[in-house]
């Protein structure tokens, strides 16, 4: 059954980009999989508005390994007084890797918003950054581009699943929007945790889709 879009509805792609990709310094799990149903949702053009984010660290970022003494990719640490995950280097401002991936259509994009600029602060969710020195997390202004626009439903792709995607949806129904996330476009740094991200997400409230409810069987 396809799924019926209710009127004031936005897609968000989050983070769709090489050094995500196979062959990326921080690939996720099976990610070249979510390019043909992430077109295949674009093509059938059901939004009334189209988001990108584009992470777009500055060298140096503090969520880097390389910029600790010591620090080794996936290690966990305390910053600001909550857990950090450190990251390889990725989605370093102006290199081909942090570029929004060219097997995608991006012409329908209403906005781009670009995320992690910060060199002191890591940003996870299209709406909000991750904890400051000041215990706050500072927000994008993404949720008021779309109330703005009379936007209540987010639907959200990309990656990762258990990252980005699922900070945004959580920020995205704190915000107070009706918010769904496509779970075949979208993949995980690790597969491991897809069941707590499900469990999570739904507990929040959020909803779980198949593009096959977007995109009618041939």
């Amino acid at each position: 059954m396809t799924h019926e879009i209710l009127p004031c509805s936005a897609l968000i792609l989050v983070d769709i980009q090489p050094d995500f990709m196979s062959g990326g310094p921080l690939a996720c799990e099976q990610a070249d999989a979510i390019v043909a149903p992430v077109q295949a949702i674009l093509a059938q053009d059901r939004f009334a508005q189209y988001v990108a984010t584009q992470d777009w660290h500055p060298a140096g970022h503090i969520s880097f390994a390389s910029t600790h003494d010591g620090g080794k990719p996936f290690d966990n640490i305390e910053l600001y007084g909550h857990p950090q995950v450190l990251w390889p280097d990725h989605c370093v401002q102006g290199t081909t890797g942090a570029a929004l991936h060219s097997a995608i259509n991006w012409d329908r994009m209403n906005l781009i918003l670009r995320k992690g600029t910060d060199a002191a602060v890591d940003s996870y969710s299209a709406f909000r950054e991750n904890y400051n020195c000041a215990e706050q997390r500072p927000q994008t202004g993404l949720a008021g581009w779309l109330k703005e626009r009379q936007v209540r439903n987010v639907y959200i792709c990309g990656l990762a699943r258990d990252v980005c995607v699922l900070w945004s949806a959580q920020d995205a129904r704190a915000a107070g929007f009706n918010t769904y996330v496509i779970w075949d476009a979208t993949a995980p740094v690790t597969g491991k945790t897809d069941d707590a991200t499900r469990r999570r997400m739904q507990k929040q409230g959020i909803r779980i889709l198949h593009s096959s409810e977007f995109c009618p069987a041939p």
